[in-house]
């Protein structure tokens, strides 16, 4: 070996988990919440959204019942949905106030999908829980930012086109058919998850524009 050789740095390793905090926070905490819902006296249904409490001025529900979930199916599946979905947004937002604005995200996707749920069942008193609403909004960010390396691609990119259409035909499936995990007979709230979606895949337009400018990056667009 010559001294060059020697002298000459390692590559660096390649990390065998590289997913971003935040996402992988929000994924950890979704067993754990629940673990800890089970054992409330109600198992948190005051916690839930009631569409009919909108009328009522109760919006809390909005925000609480991402927090809950109908089973550990449930909680699995929107865990590792947080986890492969929020990573390509997660490194978008690695810097300067990037983890706020995540955790703004998640938040407003799934109050926005609750929200829109509600719109559409304004008179009904069945509870509605889970983060799904966030997840598909995360969902929706992504949809635009794989394939895109490093920007967003435009909202009427043909793979951004395809992968939305792919989605929204699966939601609507497992919606009308109930296929989900841990449904047990359950009503799946895929307008919901369609709203979601929609914010997310529209939201991170202006938002990862803002990001890109901030990194020097080409804006993909609306």
């Amino acid at each position: 070996m010559s001294q060059s050789d020697a002298r000459s740095p390692r590559p660096p390793r390649e990390k065998i988990f590289n997913a971003p905090f935040l996402p992988l926070l929000i994924a950890a905490s979704m067993p754990v919440l629940f673990y800890l819902q089970e054992r409330l006296p109600d198992q948190g249904l005051s916690m839930a959204f009631v569409p009919a409490d909108l009328w009522r001025g109760q919006w809390a529900g909005l925000f609480t019942s991402m927090l809950l979930h109908g089973g550990w199916a449930h909680v699995t599946m929107n865990a590792v949905g947080a986890l492969a979905f929020g990573a390509p947004v997660g490194r978008l937002m690695e810097r300067g106030p990037g983890p706020l604005v995540f955790i703004l995200f998640y938040i407003a996707a799934g109050a926005v999908a609750a929200l829109g749920y509600g719109l559409v069942h304004p008179h009904s008193m069945a509870p509605l829980v889970g983060a799904s609403g966030a997840v598909f909004g995360l969902i929706g960010a992504a949809t635009r930012l794989m394939g895109g390396h490093g920007r967003v691609l435009p909202l009427f990119h043909p793979m951004v086109l395809r992968a939305s259409a792919a989605w929204m035909a699966v939601n609507l499936i497992v919606g009308l058919i109930g296929l989900a995990p841990g449904a047990d007979g359950a009503r799946i709230a895929w307008e919901a998850h369609a709203v979601g979606f929609l914010f997310g895949i529209v939201a991170i337009g202006p938002i990862g524009g803002w990001f890109a400018a901030r990194r020097d990056l080409p804006i993909g667009g609306v």
